[in-house]
Parts: C-alpha cells; sequence; structure tokens
C-alpha cells in the first residue's frame, strides 16, 4: 500500500441513487481506500447521490427523451460546477461523445457482460408463442425479435428491482437484465439464465464501470490511475470507437464486445460487432481480430466497414424505423 499525506479535503463521489448505483460507487471507494492509506480515515470519501432525468421519467424509452444521456446529465453538471470530484457511471450508459471538459479517468475490472435470461424457461427459444418479452433496450429487442419474430415487445424501464417485480406482478412474461448487476446487487442464485454472447451481443461498455473526472483534474487523474483496470479500459474503448464510427445512439440498435482469445499476454483479441433493425428483421454482423496494440483502431475501423457493409438502404430504414 502507498504512504500518502493526509487527504487536503473530502473525496466526492458523485452517482445515481438506484441500489445499483451506489453499490458502484461503493465498490469505488473500497478500490480506492485499498489503493492509497490516506483515504481510510473515516469521512474522507463521500458518496453524493444524484436524481438524474432518466430515473425521473419512466415511463418513454430514452429516445424519445433526448437519449441515454439522461443518466448522466446532473451528475456531470455537479462535477462541472465543482460539487463532487468524480462521477461513477455505468459505462454503457455513457454517451459516445464525452461533455467537452471530461475524461474517463479509470475503469474497474469488467463483470460478467452476457445478459440474462428472466423467465420461467432456460432460453428464448422456449418462451411459449407470442410471449410479452419487456425491456426499454432495442438492441436486446432487435437480437430477441431475430430469433423470435412471434413474441411481443413490451417498454419496461426502471432499477432492477422495479423491473423484477413488474415480472412478478405478470405484467410481461419475461425480461433481459445485465448479469453484471444482478451479481452486484448480491442476486444469488440467479433469478435467471445467463445467455451466450453468441445469442445476444452485448452493448458497447456492458459490464464496466467508469470513473468520470474534469479534464484538467490532474490531482484526481493521478489518484484513480491506481485503481484503473487496463484490459477492461482496452476492450471498452474499442467498443466505443466502433460505436462511434457506426454514429450510433440509443435509437440504434448496436452491440459490440471485445474480449482476449487467451489468458496469455499478448493474445489477440478478437471484437464483434452487429446493427440492426429494432424489429429483427435486418441484422449485419461483423467480426476481427488484433493484438492490443491495434484493438481500439480496429474498433473504429470495424464500425466504418459495418457501416458499409449495411448500406445506405438499411440506414435510411433505421433513421426512419
Amino acid at each position: 500500500m502507498t504512504p500518502a499525506p493526509e487527504p487536503r479535503r473530502v473525496l466526492r463521489i458523485g452517482t445515481r441513487a438506484s441500489r445499483l448505483a451506489l453499490n458502484q460507487a461503493g465498490e469505488v471507494r473500497t478500490r480506492l481506500v485499498a489503493s492509497n492509506e490516506a483515504w481510510r480515515k473515516p469521512g474522507a470519501i463521500e458518496i453524493v447521490e444524484i436524481r438524474t432525468t432518466g430515473d425521473r421519467e419512466q415511463g418513454r424509452r430514452l429516445a424519445d427523451i433526448g437519449g441515454k444521456g439522461l443518466f448522466t446529465k446532473e451528475i456531470e453538471e455537479a462535477l462541472a460546477d465543482g460539487r463532487i470530484d468524480m462521477a461513477v457511471h455505468s459505462m454503457k450508459d455513457v454517451e459516445t461523445q464525452l461533455r467537452p471538459g471530461m475524461a474517463i479517468a479509470a475503469m474497474l475490472a469488467r463483470e460478467d457482460p452476457r445478459d440474462v435470461l428472466i423467465a420461467s424457461v432456460p432460453s428464448i427459444a422456449f418462451l411459449p408463442r407470442a410471449a410479452v418479452l419487456g425491456t426499454a433496450s432495442l438492441r436486446r429487442q432487435a437480437q430477441v425479435l431475430a430469433r423470435r419474430p412471434d413474441l411481443q415487445i413490451r417498454l419496461l424501464r426502471g432499477n432492477v428491482e422495479t423491473r423484477l417485480a413488474k415480472l412478478a406482478e405478470g405484467q410481461v412474461d419475461a425480461t433481459l437484465l445485465a448479469l453484471a448487476g444482478l451479481k452486484r446487487l448480491g442476486l444469488d442464485p440467479l433469478p435467471g439464465a445467463p445467455l451466450s454472447t453468441d445469442e445476444i451481443l452485448p452493448a458497447p461498455g456492458q459490464g464496466a464501470i467508469g470513473v468520470e473526472i474534469r479534464a484538467d483534474d490532474a490531482e484526481m487523474a493521478t489518484i484513480l490511475a491506481a485503481i484503473d483496470h487496463a484490459p477492461t479500459r482496452l476492450a471498452v474503448e474499442a467498443e466505443r470507437a466502433c460505436l462511434a464510427a457506426l454514429d450510433g445512439s440509443c435509437r440504434t440498435p448496436i452491440a459490440a464486445f471485445a474480449e482476449p482469445t487467451g489468458p496469455e499476454p499478448g493474445a489477440l483479441w478478437r471484437l464483434r460487432a452487429l446493427v440492426a433493425l429494432p424489429d429483427g428483421s435486418e441484422i449485419h454482423r461483423i467480426e476481427d481480430h488484433a493484438e492490443a496494440a491495434g484493438l481500439v483502431m480496429m474498433g473504429a475501423e470495424l464500425g466504418r466497414r459495418l457501416k458499409a457493409r449495411a448500406g445506405a438502404a438499411f440506414l435510411a430504414r433505421l433513421e426512419t424505423s
């Protein structure tokens, strides 16, 4: 453990107020305390709860009310005006282009990125005909409908507990949740069956926790460097480069996932991506391999190739769907 002088002030970590978000902020605090004994003092690190527009607006898709940035807008405002020193986000909720003057200073080691089917059956194939699947994710919707066009999709938003409660009430027959969130909430045994990434490809950044700071805050950058997990950062940056090249938004069903092909250092990385129509009637997929040093560059190139492969007609349909 690195010896250090007493902190000059309290570190303030901004986060959404859901139980999952608070758990994630708590994980960042735990890592910071473990990295530097200066933060062991009671009260040295404070978690600041911030209610976001995305949390307040539960009745409509994010795409219809301003995008996934509504989960970060108020937190970034608090960061910009100095009310907090860092912001903790699920990386899949972070806009492709960060707010000017902001930077992701650290990412924690990625949790399992797979989705989980919450239902009375073990896989999508076994869902009853015309079953109702609740989700707010166009990425999940498109991939499910590509396999089961008979299923009905119903908008289902809210935190994990809210969605599980609506499922228990019978409002829907099934839903999909991120395995990472379920694990971080301590839901073991799992309330459903994890799906392979071949069945449902994850969202860019799914399972990764990012810590955002003001780009000019060298002190916070130095503090957070101690908890940054380089392999996770590499994978997520490659996925987000692919997303950016596709000009993706929350209106676009896009998935991207990077993973090493072996445990040894220097192993090749595999990156897969897809773009789809929301109704699942057309999906374009792509994958390639690269060494770590070229992975982010390949992510951008793969996005451009996928966009070209999908073609102008597909993209025009996507814009009007």
